[in-house]
């Protein structure tokens, strides 16, 4: 298991599938499955039959959870980026490949 990249609350930049250059901000990460889910992107529908808890039925839509590799680190300037470690002041820092910027995580 290699560090964490891309953190929750992260700005990312869509780099493939359906919303490919769309930006948002990371709401949850799996480690296990390397799926990000993003907010307002990767938009799932799901038809529901009514039931008790939901007597009205109807469509469900969420955000389903994208390949990690799919979603790229915003930079300031709002473009796609790498992000690689430092160690800065003895701790190990997130840094912006492109502009060599901290990423405050």
């Amino acid at each position: 298991m290699s560090a964490a990249k891309i953190k929750k609350g992260d700005s990312v930049v869509i780099r493939a599938g359906k919303d490919k250059g769309r930006t948002g901000t990371v709401l949850q990460v799996m480690p296990k499955d390397d799926k990000v889910v993003v907010g307002g992107i990767n938009i799932a529908t799901r038809h529901r039959k009514p039931s008790q808890q939901n007597p009205q039925g109807g469509l469900d839509r969420f955000e389903a959870p994208m390949h990690i590799s799919n979603v790229a680190v915003a930079d300031k300037d709002g473009k796609p980026t790498r992000v690689r470690f430092e160690t800065k002041d003895g701790k190990k820092v997130r840094v912006a490949a492109k502009s060599g910027e901290a990423i405050d995580g």
